[in-house]
């Protein structure tokens, strides 16, 4: 029986990153209403000023500056009322000096104005006559035309995951059409003869799959497209066959179980007789899910994740999301992180990134980081958490009230 041998977490990173260096998936052209959570295939820029004119931020008075310096409540500035501006048209005439026009929100500002007096700082003793309580300074209460983006500006950026705030940036500058990466399809199963499906009630010595659902479930939420292959038994030839289909549909493969070096466990084997180049690497130096297992067959890639749910799940965060962000093209990240405080010591391994789940609670203002602590395959310590923290191979552990990242799990 040959053991693998781990390499660091910082390792197999690089390692996939130069196996899927040049590959990526199609690009398609969707309209706006179709693209959000997409990942853009192209810079997009402005094709015009946004605002298109200059308008004003408040309901008041159109009024050129200078004539309202020195203005207070004891001794307001005297305007004259010429006109008002109606919402949706364009501004007719001119405010000359020593005139000001009634003028709403988002209302454009007319030739001669510069700035706009707030209507609670005026006062009208008649229908042509504005008193100003109060002086403002040039440009105040404005927008000018191309203060939110000029014409020619960068909106997004290629690899950019289209958010709904963008949808309404992009609806604002007329960009109706974007090229966008195709999500990557990804082919996920399970291996193993005492896995069987979620709806049976297992027999002494076999358990449900977890693992599929939930790696599915996962992969799904980062915008990839997952096709289900069920689970596989503990046969080389059912192996090699299911891989070769996926293969052929999928940019990617996630299968968990396998991995491990048990007399049965044949993945390793299979890819390299299917391969037309060995495994890349078997072995993390990563606590948990140090079985893990990354390969090429063709140009689709091929994770095999440890058995364990907590394991497998912590692998496909940590190598097969990144690796499916490069596939579609995505260079943003997405995680949210906070930083909080240990609330006791965690001991950890050297020269072994370990990723232990934590519980967040907040008190006083700060936010304490509760480690949820359990035997290695016990699932439900990952119901409990809501976020992980990543200690570093260079560590030894955390001290009880450390400044640590957490990661969140759950909103």
């Amino acid at each position: 029986m040959e053991f693998f041998r781990c390499i660091s977490l910082e390792e197999g990173r690089r390692q996939i990153a130069a196996a899927l260096a040049d590959i990526r998936t199609a690009v398609e052209l969707v309209a706006l209403a179709q693209a959000c959570g997409r990942v853009l295939a192209e810079d997009v820029f402005s094709r015009e000023n946004l605002p298109a004119f200059a308008r004003s931020t408040v309901d008041g008075f159109a009024v050129n500056s200078a004539d309202t310096f020195g203005a207070g409540e004891g001794l307001p500035a005297l305007l004259e009322l010429d006109g008002e501006i109606l919402m949706g048209s364009t501004a007719e005439g001119r405010v000359g000096n020593g005139a000001g026009m009634t003028i709403p929100t988002g209302g454009m500002l007319p030739e001669g104005a510069d700035s706009v007096v707030m209507l609670e700082h005026t006062q009208r003793p008649d229908a042509t006559t504005l008193l100003v309580l109060k002086p403002v300074a040039p440009g105040e209460n404005i927008v000018r035309a191309g203060d939110d983006i000029s014409a020619g500006g960068l909106i997004l950026s290629k690899g950019s995951r289209i958010t709904p705030q963008d949808i309404g940036a992009l609806a604002a500058c007329g960009i109706a059409e974007l090229k966008v990466y195709c999500p990557p399809v990804v082919g996920v199963l399970s291996t193993g003869d005492e896995v069987i499906e979620p709806q049976l009630t297992p027999k002494d010595g076999q358990v449900r799959d977890a693992n599929g659902p939930a790696l599915a479930a996962l992969i799904e939420a980062a915008g990839c497209r997952v096709i289900r292959y069920g689970i596989i038994r503990d046969e080389k030839a059912a192996l090699r066959e299911c891989l070769a289909e996926a293969a052929a549909a999928c940019h990617a493969i996630v299968l968990s179980g396998g991995s491990s070096v048990g007399v049965r466990d044949h993945t390793v084997e299979v890819l390299e007789e299917m391969g037309q180049r060995p495994v890349v690497f078997h072995g993390l130096a990563v606590k948990p899910g140090k079985p893990a297992i990354f390969a090429m067959l063709g140009k689709t890639a091929v994770f095999g994740l440890p058995g364990h749910p907590v394991a497998a799940l912590t692998v496909c965060r940590q190598l097969v999301l990144p690796a499916l962000d490069s596939l579609s093209g995505k260079c943003r990240k997405d995680q949210i992180k906070v930083r909080a405080k240990m609330t006791r010591n965690m001991a950890s391994a050297a020269g072994r990134d370990d990723f232990i789940k934590v519980r967040l609670r907040y008190e006083a203002g700060e936010y304490l980081a509760e480690p949820v602590l359990g035997k290695s395959g016990l699932i439900f310590t990952m119901t409990q958490a809501d976020g992980e923290v990543h200690i570093p191979a260079d560590k030894t552990g955390l001290y009880e009230a450390e400044w640590v990242t957490v990661e969140l799990l759950r909103r």
